[in-house]
């Protein structure tokens, strides 16, 4: 998607309307130069075949925003322009531009929000468009991977809603997302007949919890708490088919890549500042083992966590590193998915044909190995699945990595050997896929050429494209379509309109490749004619034949499979490559435990420390003698015995069923005690299951224990559970009077009755801090002559309430002892207010007698 990316230069000029086109004949290219409005953000975007849309912007300094916008829409692949916010009255101010993945013909554009907050949407190429108005400001889109119609949107305040029909209608999802951590990914569950594949959403909300849940059309599943633990909000990724998340107890870990059925990843040490160390995983994910320490990272300008691996296209196992060692950075590439690493064989001669003295180890080639954020313009390292065995990238040569004094190297035998190109930081990019290379030089340095070479960068051809330097800020091609064009995005100066120019260069390639355009070559490792337990021959144009590949012919011809060796196996989980090449056990890995899931009386695959690398397909040799066994499990103890309820929840209500949860391990007995006088006991584990419930008849805190036994030991877990009981009524119970100085007795009394499990909180006077009890009467010496409030409130579950009483405090005071008929309780039955009354009759006759 082409929104997020966005070309930008400074104007002082007012805006121009002007639309102009030039034609610069060639001998091997056509050029078209076209000057749109002048703007300071543009924004581009290839659709279908022949189509491009243009989004400028133009910014006023002066006032702080975008004053204006416009559209344009090109149908012949830039050779002309239409300005489509005059063709379709497109009176708001645009924003940004997005198109559908899925189905390129469908477009989505946002207004400003600061104007308005509406969409434009089109289903035919930008031809027509239609205005929806919303109720939010939609900071980001994400379109489904297969749904066309299927969009998330994350407004500004960390909202998530949801469109199933691209747009025009939205629903509330979520709110308190965490910003750009929302993901679309498939559960292979069932949902409904019509939806045999369920499309889920995974969100990490702010508050600090992980959720997924359904889409709209299934029927909610409600919140989903993996872990009982609090994540990193912002660890939430989401890669092919693994959900990675980080609880706060880890390290940090950064994803390198999820394909092939293998997660990389990177983890810093405990040991580790400024570095991070490379993990490979099993298939599943889940066990990792160690390749390569002390990685080079660093933070982007946007913050993100930069790792230097790269993993290089079209050649399986093959993965360059920037490595510190001794405060040095040195690049290393693997051809085996990090078993073995060597540093770069740096180039025999540079562009002038003098010979470089550089020798290995202490002199070698080093590449940075950085993504670019803009998609228009080049990595500082490049290859395509549609050119094995090419690289081209930015680096230098000597003791370590430098980040200035780079030069252009490339490499056309996948790494074993490098020349170099160009001495100054060139952008290039695989034209015919992959047959043919274009180079310009970087955006900071104007230009009227470009390079093209047939051969690998052995030779380029220097053609100009413009007859005045040009700020070259990005390039625009299409590599899926066989049209030969390009576009170049850029200015003439600061004060100057954007300049397109459209390369047609399917003048270079008279004709169409046949079979005697093609040589072979063979893939090896530093002479090692096995890599990844093949012998692997690859096709390519010979060089200087000006003919284009077409995306249907093979690059590999044969992949024969090697005998097994040592280096075909990385070290299995638990298990450390030596300097010999051998894994041995870590100080840390117990060899005697057995897998996690083996049973006494069932089988399981023991470990012999090796596992074989993924899609290595060497066969015989060390396969069957570094290969897993079988063998049957012993009976152990039980251990990590774990009992829980099943919300995860230690209180409950008093009358209601409690559901228990006991994670069980080599068991072949349970015994369960609730704490209230009753207790189960299974010995048939196999009909448990993993749950059990209980109703508790009466309140309070109960320790809830369960103990696990086998022939070889037994293992305990406990909990603590409070038991509520829901509190209707409380009545402070004090004296009216007290003499200061000495203790007055306090009592709260409950109704029904009192809960085990209630606390209580009492406030004198002004007091700003209470005391808390577990029981309802206190004793309290009152120092203060004259009327002091008591309140008392009490909590248990989720109720609180509370009682306030008046009490006189007296330095002396005379208590009369008085009668009362014996009968009154009778007559008062469970009325606790007839004392209250009796209380005012006294205290009235004795004013009258005092």
């Amino acid at each position: 998607m082409c929104v997020q990316h966005q070309l930008q230069f400074f104007s002082s000029l007012p805006p121009s309307l002007s639309l102009s086109l030039s034609l610069s004949p060639s001998p091997l290219i056509i050029i078209t130069s076209i000057r749109l409005l002048l703007a300071d953000l543009l924004t581009v975007c290839v659709f279908f075949f022949q189509v491009i849309l243009i989004l400028t912007k133009l910014f006023d300094f002066n006032l702080g925003t975008v004053t204006e916008s416009s559209l344009w829409r090109s149908v012949d692949f830039g050779t002309t322009y239409e300005k489509l916010t005059d063709k379709v009255m497109i009176r708001t101010m645009l924003s940004y531009l997005y198109v559908c993945p899925t189905n390129k013909r469908k477009i989505l554009i946002l207004s400003d929000p600061e104007v308005e907050s509406s969409l434009l949407i089109s289903s035919d190429e930008g031809a027509t468009f239609q205005k929806f108005n919303i109720n939010f400001y939609i900071m980001s889109l994400l379109f489904h991977p297969t749904q066309e119609n299927w969009i998330l949107a994350y407004s500004h305040d960390q909202r998530l809603y949801s469109s199933v029909d691209f747009g025009k209608k939205w629903i509330l999802v979520h709110e308190r997302v965490t910003p750009g951590r929302f993901y679309w990914y498939e559960s292979r569950r069932s949902c409904a007949q019509a939806y045999p594949v369920l499309i889920n959403l995974c969100v990490c909300l702010t508050e600090m919890q992980y959720i997924t849940c359904r889409a709209q059309k299934c029927s909610e599943e409600g919140r989903q708490y993996p872990f009982s633990g609090r994540i990193d909000t912002n660890s939430l990724v989401v890669q092919d088919q693994y959900i990675f998340l980080q609880l706060f107890s880890m390290q940090d870990m950064h994803i390198v890549s999820t394909d092939e059925g293998q997660v990389l990843a990177a983890v810093q040490e405990w040991n580790e500042n400024d570095t991070y160390s490379l993990y490979i995983s099993d298939t599943p994910g889940v066990y990792f083992t160690r390749s390569l320490p002390n990685l080079h990272t660093f933070r982007s300008l946007t913050g993100n966590l930069i790792v230097d691996v790269y993993k290089v296209a079209g050649v399986s196992g093959l993965i360059i590193a920037n490595k510190k060692e001794d405060s040095q950075m040195r690049t290393y590439i693997t051809y085996n998915k990090g078993q073995t690493w060597s540093l770069l064989q740096p180039p025999v001669k540079d562009t002038t044909g003098h010979d470089i003295n550089c020798n290995l180890p202490s002199c070698s080639l080093h590449l940075l190995l950085q993504m670019s954020e803009n998609p228009y313009t080049p990595d500082t390292i490049s290859t395509k699945h549609s050119a094995p065995g090419i690289i081209v990238a930015t680096g230098n040569i000597g003791p370590e990595l430098s980040f200035s004094n780079t030069g252009m190297f490339i490499s056309s035998d996948a790494g074993n050997t490098w020349r170099k190109i160009f001495e100054e930081e060139h952008g290039v990019w695989f034209l015919d896929h992959g047959g043919a290379l274009l180079a310009v030089t970087q955006s900071a340095v104007p230009t009227r050429h470009l390079w093209i070479s047939l051969d690998e960068g052995r030779k380029w051809d220097k053609l100009s494209f413009s007859s005045t330097p040009l700020f070259v800020d990005g390039v625009l091609m299409t590599p899926e379509t066989e049209n030969h064009i390009i576009t170049f995005f850029g200015h003439f100066n600061y004060h100057s309109d954007w300049q397109l120019i459209k390369i047609d260069y399917s003048s270079l390639f008279g004709r169409k490749c046949t079979d005697g355009d093609f040589q072979t070559w063979h893939l090896h490792n530093k002479g090692e004619v096995c890599v990844m337990g093949e012998r692997q021959v690859y096709m390519k144009r010979k060089p200087g034949t000006r003919c284009t590949l077409g995306r249907e012919y093979s690059r590999v011809v044969s992949a024969e499979p090697c005998i097994c060796t040592l280096y075909d196996f990385e070290c299995d989980y638990g298990f450390e490559r030596q300097a010999s090449g051998k894994c041995a056990p870590a100080f840390w890995y117990d060899v005697n435990l057995p897998a996690h899931t083996c049973s006494h009386g069932q089988h399981y695959r023991n470990s012999t420390g090796y596992r074989q690398v993924l899609l290595n397909n060497c066969r015989e040799g060390l396969k069957d003698t570094l290969s897993p066994k079988m063998q049957q499990c012993k009976p152990i103890a039980p251990n990590g015995l774990q009992l829980s309820t099943i919300n995860s929840q230690l209180t409950a209500v008093l009358g209601t069923n409690i559901t228990f949860r006991v994670a069980l391990q080599n068991v072949s007995h349970l015994h369960v005690d609730f704490g209230d006088g009753i207790s189960v006991s299974y010995s048939n584990i196999s009909r448990l299951g993993d749950s059990i419930t209980h109703m508790y008849r009466v309140a309070g805190i109960f320790r809830v224990t369960a103990r696990a036994q086998n022939s070889q030991g037994s293992d305990s877990s406990f909990l603590y559970l409070h038991i509520t009981s829901p509190v209707e009524r409380i009545f402070l119970s004090a004296p009216v009077v007290v003499i200061r100085g000495n203790e007055a007795n306090l009592t709260a009394v409950l109704w029904p009755s009192q809960p085990r499990t209630a606390t209580f909180y009492w406030w004198f006077s002004n007091s700003t801090e209470p005391l808390i009890t577990l029981e309802g009467s206190i004793s309290y010496t009152f120092t203060r002559e004259g009327p002091n409030s008591v309140t008392v409130q009490v909590s248990t579950g989720g109720t609180v309430l509370q009682d306030v009483k008046i009490i006189t405090v007296k330095d002396f005071f005379r208590s009369l002892l008085l009668s009362f008929s014996p009968n009154l309780e009778e007559h008062n039955p469970s009325i606790a207010e007839w004392r209250q009354d009796v209380g005012r009759v006294v205290r009235a006759t004795l004013s009258q007698v005092y």
